[in-house]
């Protein structure tokens, strides 16, 4: 599916500079931001930076036409006035107290010259930086150096802040299970090392397996610390306090959590009983969100909506896209793990009675997103949140 980027073009102090005509990039995705970057260069022979989405002619990704502000030192020929290209400069130049300092004329370079100090600091030359994606949740930008050396740039929003925490303790912990965090800045900073190896979106069934046995290694090592990763700031979605969090996230939205699932607060109570412990939970466990080299065992990445709370959650997320068979067969190893960790444990029915749970938690995911973006933005997310509530309503098998 074909998108069509549409820059409109303002300088480091965030005056407009003027628009231009859509050209196609391959990928369909509206949050990446390389093949728009390659596409500005490549059409109009312009060093651009995205900062940000303005509007897209759908309602939700991907595809489309798709309005960025993009930020650059001059505006090339063939770029016309804000008002003759129908853009109301106000959307380019309001100010918005949600937004992001990365999406902000000037944020970026702010962030890559912090960045380049940290790896100067560390003997690092000749550091070029690339940007690869920017949204609401993320900006992330490859950062290479003489002899071949890489390093990646990740700059998060306030809700996001506690990933620094997450991968302190990782390293301490679970080294190598996570990315080595070299430095933490203001403004949601982070300056990752390099993870060799390819994202797994295209992990197979024993792929996936390969991710549980290592996600339980890492919620096994967590078991103790889990009142220390609160206080580092990790959220706390403990029993009640998830059901709390729930209600009050999704209270703007229709139809009612207690509507969709009014046993919330006993299916809590349930998988209390089970006797599985709370611990690190990633809160994102699709394969997309580990990297591999080979046979090396996978790295998860992006720890960004992790929080305390039941490990039902991840597996329930690794088994989701799969045939029933292998969702199956992923639950079940998962099962014979924590009885074994934790004998006279029940996983098989803590899953079945948190499988309603987890989409409505994912769904006050999305509405917590909504809450803390801005508006122009969430075209992302907010068809995210009825998905969620319709999938929490449908019967569950032994739930």
């Amino acid at each position: 599916m074909t998108r069509l980027a549409r820059l409109v073009l303002v300088d480091a102090h965030g005056t407009p500079l003027g628009v231009l005509p859509p050209y196609p990039v391959p990928v369909p995705w509206w949050q990446e931001s390389a093949d728009v970057v390659d596409g500005a260069r490549v059409h109009f022979g312009l060093d651009v930076t995205i900062l940000r989405l303005l509007s897209a002619d759908r309602p939700a990704m991907p595809g489309g036409t798709v309005t960025y502000l993009a930020e650059c030192a001059a505006a090339p020929a063939g770029a016309v006035p804000l008002a003759e290209a129908g853009v109301d400069p106000a959307a380019v130049t309001d100010p918005q107290p949600h937004r992001a300092p990365y999406a902000e004329p000037g944020g970026p370079a702010r962030s890559i010259a912090w960045a380049t100090a940290r790896l100067t600091e560390r003997g690092w030359a000749g550091v070029t930086a690339h940007q690869h994606r920017t949204w609401n949740l993320s900006a992330i930008w490859r950062l290479d150096a003489d002899g071949g050396r890489r390093a990646w740039l990740k700059q998060v929003p306030p809700f996001f802040l506690h990933e620094a925490a997450a991968l302190r303790w990782l390293a301490d912990v679970a080294p190598g299970r996570a990315p080595d965090l070299l430095a933490e800045g203001g403004d949601g900073r982070l300056l990752l090392d390099h993870v060799p190896g390819d994202d797994w979106y295209e992990a197979d069934l024993a792929g996936r397996h390969r991710i549980g046995v290592t996600a339980h290694e890492i919620q096994l090592a967590a078991l103790s610390d889990v009142d220390m990763l609160v206080a580092a700031g990790l959220p706390d979605r403990r029993d009640a306090r998830l059901a709390e969090w729930i209600r009050s996230t999704l209270a703007p939205h229709r139809p009612a959590v207690d509507e969709v699932l009014p046993d919330l607060v006993e299916r809590l109570a349930a998988a209390r009983a089970c006797g599985l412990p709370d611990t690190l939970v990633h809160g994102d466990l699709h394969p997309g969100n580990t990297r591999v080299a080979g046979a090396g065992d996978p790295v998860v990445i992006d720890w960004g909506d992790s929080f305390v709370g039941s490990p039902v959650f991840d597996i329930l997320r690794l088994s989701e896209r799969v045939g029933d068979d292998a969702a199956a067969g992923l639950r079940a190893a998962w099962a014979a793990r924590w009885r074994s960790a934790v004998p006279g444990c029940d996983p098989e029915t803590a899953i079945a009675v948190l499988g309603p749970v987890a989409e409505v938690r994912s769904a006050a995911v999305y509405a917590h997103f909504l809450a803390k973006i801005e508006p122009a933005e969430h075209p992302y997310h907010v068809a995210d949140v009825p998905r969620c509530l319709r999938a929490a309503a449908r019967p569950t098998v032994g739930a």
